[in-house]
């Protein structure tokens, strides 16, 4: 199944794949459909197949911490952030995190995937986006119950049915999801009319990547690989930390690579590429494996003592994310939402709801997506605000960064839907835990369209030493602004609209003292979270606006380098990024197909 390391030390392959996480296992199997081509997959972590830990759908949020399943990261203290230093966690092991995601598919409004082609990509458009979707989707409609429930119809939903990765509603839906739809629907925001087609301003239910006939998580290994596993020409390797991509110039000055160099237990070992090596290790270490590789800004180069083959001033720069802040409250005693109280205790309680595909594991989630204009009175001066204080900093902004801040405030003014809300079922540790026997509810408010921009650079050419993580969260006033209106919207919701106010006793998180938009300002900061959908550190940008890989995907100055991952978008979008990063992942290979 997956290769020992004498299949690969010392051997040569067409395409070597850089990371056999979500991006890299869809770019394998694509690449592989040609018996005539060999593939690689080199992946740092285990291979994890078959492990229930990763494939019953109650189980996430619980790999956070345990090494064997996620790369435990964290930021720089944050300054704008109360010196906070937020946890950044990533899948580890075939798959990636789409092996320990919340299981949401998403997909950005189409505009904004537009904005990606106004930037400068011919061809990284809606049209080109959702047929990749379509082609990724195996989409299985739920019963006739939910259906009704939730006014669902199919008939222009957007979903492809023939994909190999199956994306559904759960078997049952847990009753906080039809009390949130009808205090949505009483607040004055609509059911979303296309939310898999390019619309999803609005109330819907999220479909997850989730096989209901096996109740199990469906993700890029049980798509991707294990279908293909007995291929010949398809090579999988875990273990195998890649350290730098080996190159030489040409006598037109370009880098061609001749192969990687990687770590496999305590020794280094090499593997010859024929014809590609393709970046998939994700946002936060495939620009870190290029300036390991010499490609990348002069500066950072020189301080980790990597010789400077092509400078690339990008390369780890544009770094932007979403983040959020849990709101929670506590529920009258009469109410019973599916048993809430048991998500305080360990993943163990969830298996007997897991055998009969019921109960607050098995539950689902739906989201809001909407705009400032939408939750609050004070939108009009929290946008010229913005306009004011973006519109100074592109005084001295790059022409790349000008672009793309124009587009935002293009968004703001539209309303674009930059503000979420997430119902959750699940137990979120907050600063205030559930008071003993207490039951809670939970809306995640998440900010989609931060204006502040960071940065992800190696602090040492050792490859096992992590690069360093710098967001700069709330750098721009705006991105907080934005969140502490959303915090007062969901708190309105909880206090004045039925039929959420009706089961409510009080607020949780933040607490009843946090009252001022100044406290919540402070709440924030401290308490905020990420939803790692981190994108832009090889900018999918012209060279000459701090581009680091062009519309084809490869990298400036290389004659066979691609990254094929999140990091490659330059501007992010209002969606949680899993389907994104298949969609990437698909295109990359025709791409690649195409132009071998």
């Amino acid at each position: 199944m997956t290769a020992t390391i004498e299949d690969v030390a010392n051997q040569r392959f067409d395409y070597i794949v850089v990371g056999g996480g979500t991006a890299g296992l869809v770019v394998a199997a694509r690449l592989s459909e040609d018996p005539n081509v060999s593939v690689l997959v080199l992946e740092a972590g285990q291979a994890n197949l078959n492990d229930p830990v990763l494939l019953h759908p109650d189980s996430h949020g619980n790999h956070f911490g345990n090494d064997q399943y996620s790369w435990n990261y964290v930021t720089t203290e944050q300054e704008f952030s109360a010196g906070v230093r937020w946890s950044w966690h990533r899948g580890k092991g075939l798959g990636g995190s789409s092996g320990i995601n919340f299981l949401q598919w998403t997909k950005p409004p189409a505009e904004e995937v537009n904005e990606i082609e106004k930037l400068g990509n011919p061809g990284w458009n809606w049209d080109t986006i959702q047929r990749q979707f379509r082609k990724i989707e195996g989409f299985i409609p739920p019963t006739k119950d939910v259906q009704e429930q939730f006014h669902l119809n199919f008939d222009d939903y957007g979903v492809g049915t023939e994909g190999p990765l199956n994306v559904a509603f759960p078997g049952t839906i847990n009753p906080v999801n039809l009390i949130l739809r009808e205090t949505y629907l009483n607040a004055g925001v609509p059911l979303a009319r296309k939310p898999y087609n390019g619309d999803p301003k609005g109330y819907y239910l999220v479909l997850q990547t989730y096989d209901p006939r096996t109740r199990t998580r469906t993700y890029s290994p049980t798509a991707y690989y294990l279908p293909h596993k007995d291929r010949t020409n398809l090579t999988v390797l875990t273990s195998a930390l890649v350290s730098r991509i080996l190159t030489k110039k040409m006598s037109d000055g370009q880098l061609s690579s001749r192969g990687v160099e990687f770590l496999h237990g305590d020794k280094t070992y090499s593997a010859a590429t024929r014809k590609e090596v393709i970046l998939t290790a994700g946002t936060l270490q495939s620009a870190h494996l290029l300036e390991l590789s010499g490609i990348g800004n002069k500066e950072v180069l020189r301080k980790i003592n990597v010789p400077l083959l092509k400078e690339l001033p990008g390369v780890g720069q544009n770094v932007q994310e979403h983040a959020v802040l849990v709101t929670s409250w506590e529920l009258k005693e009469n109410v019973d939402l599916e048993n809430l109280n048991i998500l305080n205790k360990p993943i163990i309680s969830s298996q007997e709801f897991y055998a009969k595909e019921t109960g607050v594991y098995t539950g689902g989630r739906s989201v809001v997506f909407t705009s400032l204009q939408n939750i609050s009175p004070k939108a009009a001066d929290i946008i010229e605000k913005a306009q004011k204080a973006i519109t100074k900093k592109m005084e001295t902004a790059s022409p790349s960064l000008r672009e793309q801040y124009n587009i935002q405030l293009d968004r703001l003014e539209r309303g674009a839907p930059a503000a979420e809300f997430i119902a959750s079922v699940m137990f979120v540790p907050g600063p205030n835990p559930p008071a003993s026997g207490k039951q809670q509810i939970r809306l995640v408010c998440a900010a989609n369209h931060f204006f502040s921009r960071g940065t992800i650079h190696s602090v040492s050419n050792d490859p096992k030493v992590d690069p360093e993580f710098d967001p700069h969260y709330f750098e721009e006033e705006v991105d907080l602004d934005m969140l502490v209106e959303q915090v007062k919207w969901a708190r309105h919701l909880a206090e004045h609209v039925s039929p959420l106010k009706d089961i409510i006793v009080k607020a949780v998180n933040p607490g009843p003292e946090v009252q001022t938009d100044d406290e919540i300002r402070e709440s924030i900061k401290k308490a905020g979270m990420t939803t790692w959908h981190t994108v832009g550190s090889c900018s999918m940008l012209p060279e000459d606006k701090e581009g680091v890989v062009d519309p084809s995907l490869k990298v400036y100055g290389t004659t066979n380098i691609r990254v094929a991952d999140l990091s490659i978008i330059p501007l992010n979008f209002a969606a949680h990024s899993q389907a994104m990063v298949y969609a990437i992942a698909e295109r990359a290979a025709e791409i690649i197909k195409t132009q071998s």
